[in-house]
């Protein structure tokens, strides 16, 4: 069956939460982006897809920032610890262009952009035992957030990510020299794929511009915002999603063989030999299977088979998603 833009599919149920994915793990494949300045989320609000201006220290913000052709350049998660200040939480290898990037247009805003990946480490909390952790500071929904003292007295944030319905997931920013949560060491494998099973992709070196947001599902994981005013390569997403012609969406696989799929790498259906029929956007395990996110072309599944880096190679699995196309969350 083709999962169409607008098809409404049964939502899948999911096995118990596996306790070996309880834990944290420190996320060193990710960096923090300050805005500091009275016009920080006014900037913001004018470059990125979601809505900036509105947002309130209790939530977060999933955004992605487009190039005027609506490609995405980076995606990555908002947070406003202060009114004068928006911190992004994004992977750490698009960090050092997107800041120069947003900084040529800063012009005469009162706003600073720097890299403060340095003062702030990024964390990955899994499991009850992390809500546990948390205790009151856990956000209840995706996208909440939460301020949580740390061991030496420090402020941090959490924000609730998206899951797969199997556990809770939360990202911690706190003081780089605060000390690691107290939990068990969850390995960075198998919180992508986590990441995975929530048909969550963040942009990352390899796939700078190879998708409009809609092809990764952005819009469906709280990440665009179409009231909002302009930002780059709005005309783009707006009218992909208004036209009704999307026809690439991200869907999660398991890879048979023991191949380890790699980002950016090209996946073919078994009719179409010739041309690429997707691309992975994320890769990650789960359950002990590497496990990846591919935007794919929706007619590719409707029958035939999906394949690794050729026709003739390593099969795919196709997993469900936790979220129904057509309706965002």
């Amino acid at each position: 069956m083709i999962i169409g833009p607008m098809t409404e599919i049964s939502r899948p149920t999911s096995p118990a939460s596996p306790a070996s994915l309880a834990g944290a793990v420190r996320l060193t494949d990710w960096g923090v982006m300050r805005a500091q300045g009275e016009e920080s989320a006014k900037f913001l609000h004018t470059q990125l897809t979601q809505d900036l201006a509105l947002q309130t220290p209790e939530q977060a913000r999933l955004a992605g920032y487009c190039s005027p052709k609506g490609r995405l350049l980076a995606t990555m998660v908002a947070l406003k610890p202060d009114d004068q200040s928006v911190l992004l939480a994004l992977p750490a290898d698009v960090l050092p262009a997107t800041l120069k990037r947003l900084s040529m247009f800063v012009m005469r805003a009162k706003c600073k952009l720097t890299d403060a990946s340095a003062e702030w480490a990024a964390w990955g909390l899994a499991g009850e035992p992390a809500a546990a952790w948390l205790g009151a500071s856990a956000p209840a929904q995706a996208w909440q957030v939460g301020r949580f003292t740390t061991a030496d007295g420090q402020e941090a944030l959490v924000t609730r990510l998206p899951d797969d319905g199997r556990l809770p997931r939360f990202l911690l920013l706190q003081a780089a020299a605060a000390p690691a949560p107290a939990l068990p060491a969850l390995d960075l494998a198998d919180w992508q794929g986590l990441d995975v099973r929530a048909g969550l992709a963040w942009v990352r070196g390899a796939t700078v511009e190879q998708f409009v947001p809609q092809m990764i599902n952005l819009e469906l994981v709280g990440g665009v915002n179409f009231q909002k005013g302009c930002y780059p390569g709005q005309e783009v997403v707006a009218r992909s999603q208004y036209r009704g012609t999307i026809k690439r969406r991200a869907q999660p696989f398991t890879v048979a063989d023991g191949a380890r799929p790699q980002l950016a790498q090209e996946i073919f259906h078994s009719a179409d030999p010739g041309q690429p029929a997707g691309l992975v956007a994320a890769v990650g395990r789960s359950d002990g299977q590497d496990v990846l996110l591919a935007e794919v072309k929706l007619a590719a599944l409707e029958g035939g088979s999906l394949h690794l880096g050729s026709a003739e190679g390593p099969a795919l699995s196709h997993l469900p998603l936790p979220y129904i196309i057509g309706e965002p969350q």
